[in-house]
């Protein structure tokens, strides 16, 4: 029995199984962002004690070194099990993920942390990637992007419920305890994995040599591009939100939360749109994504230092970048050919790229005494720059057609 005719129920909790996983994926990436002044505070005291908006900068290098692992994990690993089964993939992948979060609740150096966030993200994007394979294959043809958004669904509903309860649990008892959640999410999904998700065979033919062959292809380096470098203006201001909410709009610790919660639901909605739109029409898609992403963060930097503005603007920046996320993987999948294994999970390295380069960026400008606001302009410059490789890239296959015909 195969995933594309698995019967409606058995597919029904084939899903939810790897969206489970997706849920704690999307807790241990993004769960960071609204600790780092917690995190900072106990890892780095001399620091913080020193300066805390430098001590909160150094911090970022968490979120930095997470997705530097997805960069690196995605195409190695995905293109490496591309001729194993599935199914036994995804239950490794899931079981990485549970040791390797395992180890942030108990090394104790801020040194040995970053290493331990390193570990946990060389899974990510292979766990992405795949399940995005196996998702579509259970939704059938015409559906590619639906079933991409199914598996991202648990990342956004993390952000609508993990991440606020674990930036609350992690403020009030200790940010190792929102780990412990984590790592005990990623044991359930392996098991339910195990359980639920059916047989699904691989690729033999396949090997990393020939996975990698995807990078030949002009616009595989576009599409990368386009989610390296626009979806770096999200990760910009997403991983500064907690002081945006105490420093700017002067609001309490405990309001931070609830503005996660608000990014959380526009991330939420954003998916579930972006990949009914994408399945329309994935260009117009794309591109209308990129131009709306600029223009609120435009708006949240001019109305931030008013609370009600700012979760307004979180709010329509987690919807909009939502929208792109499913976008951008379907068009990276569209372009690679052959290589579906590795495509589907580059677009997580290049998304993580853009996470790197977004907290980098937005810690840098911070650290060089711009403010916390800085950030924000630094997300309009990247979803500029994004928007302008993605119509090159569509220039270019539209003049590639012509000569053709």
């Amino acid at each position: 029995m195969t995933p594309s005719n698995s019967p409606r129920g058995a597919a029904k909790w084939a899903l939810l199984s790897l969206a489970v996983g997706s849920f704690g994926i999307g807790m241990t990436e993004f769960v960071v962002m609204g600790l780092l002044p917690d995190i900072a505070a106990d890892v780095l005291t001399p620091a913080w004690t020193a300066d805390q908006a430098d001590a909160i900068a150094q911090a970022g290098w968490l979120i930095t070194l997470y997705a530097l692992g997805v960069v690196v994990g995605a195409p190695l690993i995905a293109g490496s099990v591309a001729r194993f089964p599935r199914h036994r993939v995804m239950v490794a992948l899931a079981l990485a993920l549970t040791v390797f979060n395992a180890l942030t609740i108990v090394l104790p150096t801020f040194e040995l942390i970053a290493a331990s966030r390193f570990l946990a993200g060389l899974p990510h994007g292979a766990y992405f990637g795949i399940g995005a394979l196996v998702a579509a294959d259970v939704l059938g043809p015409g559906n590619r992007a639906k079933g991409v958004a199914f598996v991202l669904t648990g990342l956004t509903l993390a952000n609508v419920v993990g991440v606020p309860l674990g930036t609350f649990l992690g403020q009030l008892a200790g940010w190792r305890v929102a780990f412990m959640l984590v790592a005990g999410i990623f044991a359930a999904a392996t098991v339910l994995i195990a359980l639920f998700v059916p047989p699904h065979s691989g690729e033999p033919g396949r090997t990393l040599r020939s996975e990698l062959g995807v990078f030949r292809t002009v616009q595989v380096w576009l599409a990368l591009g386009i989610g390296a470098i626009g979806f770096g203006g999200f990760f910009a201001i997403y991983s500064y939100v907690a002081p945006l909410v105490t420093q700017i709009a002067g609001s309490p610790a405990w309001v931070v939360p609830i503005v996660l919660v608000l990014m959380g639901l526009g991330m939420t909605v954003g998916n579930l749109v972006g990949g009914h739109l994408a399945d329309i029409d994935l260009k117009r898609t794309l591109v209308g994504g990129l131009i709306g992403l600029a223009l609120v963060l435009v708006l949240l930097a001019l109305t931030a230092q008013w609370i009600l503005a700012l979760g307004f603007f979180v709010f329509a920046t987690g919807f909009v970048s939502s929208v792109l996320s499913p976008t951008i993987q379907t068009r990276l999948m569209d372009v690679a050919g052959d290589n579906q294994s590795i495509a589907a999970a580059l677009n997580h390295s290049a998304l993580n790229i853009g996470n790197a380069l977004g907290a980098f960026l937005g810690g840098a400008v911070i650290a060089a005494g711009f403010g916390f606001i800085a950030p924000a302009w630094v997300g309009v410059a990247l979803a500029l720059a994004g928007l302008v490789i993605a119509l090159v890239s569509l220039r270019l296959e539209r003049v590639r057609r012509t000569v053709t015909v």
